[in-house]
C-alpha cells in the first residue's frame, strides 16, 4: 500500500515538473522568441484629448506611441508627450489625469479652430510679421471654441520645432492691447455716469498731459476739433480718451480694469496661463491715468483680452473662459449694468460700419468691435518701428454669440491694427456665420 502512494506522489510530481517546464518554455518564447526585428504590441492606458465636436486631438496607439490624428490643429495647446510623460501643454498640465487612463474633453469645436489657425497662417507671412494668436469664446458660457497660435506647431514631430513654435501664445504672451481698451475705459466711464455717448470734448490733435512730470500725448487719425465719446471711439483719438477719464477716480478706473480681467490671473483651472500687468495705484497719475486709457503702460494676453470684451457682449457680466469639460473653477460677476454693455455694443458696432466697413464688416451683417496699433517697448522706451496690431469683437452686436480677439506681433507691411488684425477677425466671422447658415439682415443689392 505504501509502496502505491510513493508511486503515486512520483507521478505527480513529474506531471507538476512537465506543466512547470512548459510554462517556462512560454514564457521564454515570448521573452526571448520573437522574430528580430519585429516590436511586441503592449497597450498603454492613457487617456485621450478629444474636442467638444468629437474630434481626437491625441491617444496612444496599441504599441504605446502617442499619436495626434489632427496633426498641427491645437498643436501648441495640446503639447506632446515625452517618453514617459506630458512635456508641454495639456499633455503636461493634465499628466497625472491622463496617466489614469481618463479622457479629457475639451470645449474646442475643431472647424472654428481650423479657422482661426487658417486666418492667422494667411496673414502672418503676408503682413511680415513674427508670430500672432486668436481666441475665439462662446460669450454665455465663456467656453473656448478656438485658441489659435501662429507660427503652427505639430505634436507629432516635436522635436522639429523650436520652443518659440511651441509656444501657446493666445495663453502665455503679454503685450500692450493699444486701443482696444478705449471700448472698456468709455464703457466704464457711462457705467458711472461721467459721459454718454453724446458728450462733446475739445480734442485737438496733441494734448499735454501731467503738469510738471507731463508728457503730449497725440492722435494719429485726423478728425474735427470737437467729438463725441461715439466719434473717439470712431476715431480712436487718445486726446479725447483723457478727457473722458479726466475726472474718473484713479482708484475706480484700476478696479474696472481689474474686474475685465486685467493685472490678475485667469480662472483656468490647470493650465498655465500668463497674467498681464496693471501698474500700482501709487503710480496712477494723470498721466499714467490717460494713458491706460488707451491700453498704454499695461499688459494682457490674448485670452484676457478676449474675456475682458466677452463682458460687454454678455450684457456686462464678465465669465472667466473655459477650456476643459467639466473642470470647474468659473467665475462670474457684474462689471456694468446691461443697458450700458448694450450701449456700448450699438457704439462698437458704428465703429466697424462707419470707420472700417471693409476691413472688418460683412455687409448684412451687426458686427461690432474695436482695433488697436500700439508700439513695443524695445530697449526700455518704445519702438518707432516694432508694432503689435489688434482687434477684439463680437457678433452678432444685437444678440453676441461669440467674442473673438487677435494679435499680431512684429508685422513689417501695412501694421495698422485695421489693415492687419480687423481682417483677421473678419475672416473668422464670415466662416463661423456661413457655418451657422445666418441670413444676412439686408440683402446685399438692398444696401447699395
Amino acid at each position: 500500500m505504501e509502496v502505491k502512494i510513493r508511486n503515486r506522489s512520483r507521478i505527480m510530481q513529474v506531471i507538476a515538473l512537465l506543466i512547470f517546464m512548459t510554462l517556462v518554455w512560454a514564457y521564454a518564447q515570448l521573452e526571448w522568441g520573437v522574430p528580430q526585428g519585429v516590436k511586441r504590441k503592449v497597450v498603454q492606458l492613457r487617456g485621450t484629448i478629444t474636442t467638444a465636436d468629437g474630434k481626437v486631438l491625441a491617444r496612444s496607439s496599441v504599441d504605446g506611441k502617442r499619436v495626434y490624428p489632427q496633426g498641427k490643429l491645437a498643436g501648441q495647446i495640446v503639447g506632446m508627450m515625452g517618453a514617459t510623460e506630458g512635456l508641454e501643454g495639456l499633455e503636461f498640465a493634465y499628466n497625472r489625469v491622463l496617466e489614469s487612463g481618463t479622457d479629457v474633453r475639451l470645449t474646442l469645436d475643431t472647424r472654428i479652430q481650423a479657422s482661426a489657425e487658417a486666418a492667422l497662417s494667411a496673414a502672418v507671412p503676408r503682413h511680415q510679421a513674427e508670430y500672432g494668436s486668436v481666441v475665439v469664446m462662446e460669450t454665455r458660457t465663456g467656453r473656448i471654441l478656438a485658441a489659435a497660435s501662429y507660427p503652427s506647431f505639430d505634436p507629432n514631430r516635436w522635436r522639429d520645432f523650436s520652443q518659440d513654435d511651441r509656444r501657446n501664445r493666445p495663453f502665455l504672451d503679454v503685450f500692450e492691447p493699444g486701443s482696444t481698451i478705449k471700448g472698456l475705459v468709455v464703457a466704464a466711464a457711462m457705467n458711472e455716469g461721467l459721459t454718454t455717448p453724446n458728450t462733446e470734448y475739445e480734442t485737438p490733435m496733441r494734448r499735454y498731459i501731467g503738469g510738471r512730470w507731463g508728457s503730449t500725448i497725440g492722435d494719429v487719425v485726423a478728425h474735427p476739433l470737437r467729438l463725441t465719446t461715439q466719434q473717439i471711439l470712431r476715431y480712436s483719438s487718445n486726446v479725447g480718451m483723457s478727457h473722458i477719464v479726466e475726472n474718473f477716480p484713479s482708484a475706480e478706473l484700476r478696479d474696472y480694469l481689474t474686474q475685465f480681467g486685467f493685472g490678475r490671473d485667469v480662472s483656468l483651472p490647470t493650465v498655465m496661463t500668463a497674467t498681464g500687468r496693471l501698474q500700482p495705484l501709487r503710480n496712477w497719475g494723470d498721466l499714467v491715468r490717460a494713458t491706460n486709457a488707451f491700453g498704454q503702460g499695461m499688459s494682457s494676453t490674448t485670452l484676457q483680452m478676449a474675456a475682458a470684451y466677452n463682458a460687454l457682449a454678455n450684457d456686462g457680466l464678465y465669465v472667466s473662459p473655459r477650456l476643459v469639460e467639466g473642470a470647474g473653477g468659473v467665475e462670474r460677476h457684474e462689471v456694468l449694468r446691461p443697458e450700458v454693455a448694450r450701449t456700448t455694443r450699438n457704439m462698437l458696432q458704428f465703429v466697424i460700419e462707419d470707420g472700417i466697413p471693409t476691413q472688418a464688416g460683412i455687409r448684412g451683417y451687426a458686427l461690432a468691435g474695436k482695433t488697436g496699433t500700439a508700439q513695443v517697448v524695445v530697449g526700455n522706451r518704445y519702438s518707432n518701428s516694432v508694432y503689435n496690431s489688434t482687434f477684439a469683437g463680437f457678433f452678432p452686436a444685437d444678440a453676441p454669440r461669440v467674442t473673438v480677439a487677435v494679435m499680431v506681433h512684429g508685422a513689417k507691411v501695412r501694421f495698422q491694427g485695421s489693415q492687419l488684425a480687423a481682417p483677421i477677425y473678419q475672416n473668422i466671422a464670415a466662416d463661423i456665420l456661413s457655418r451657422w447658415g445666418s441670413a444676412p439682415a439686408i440683402a446685399p443689392e438692398a444696401s447699395e
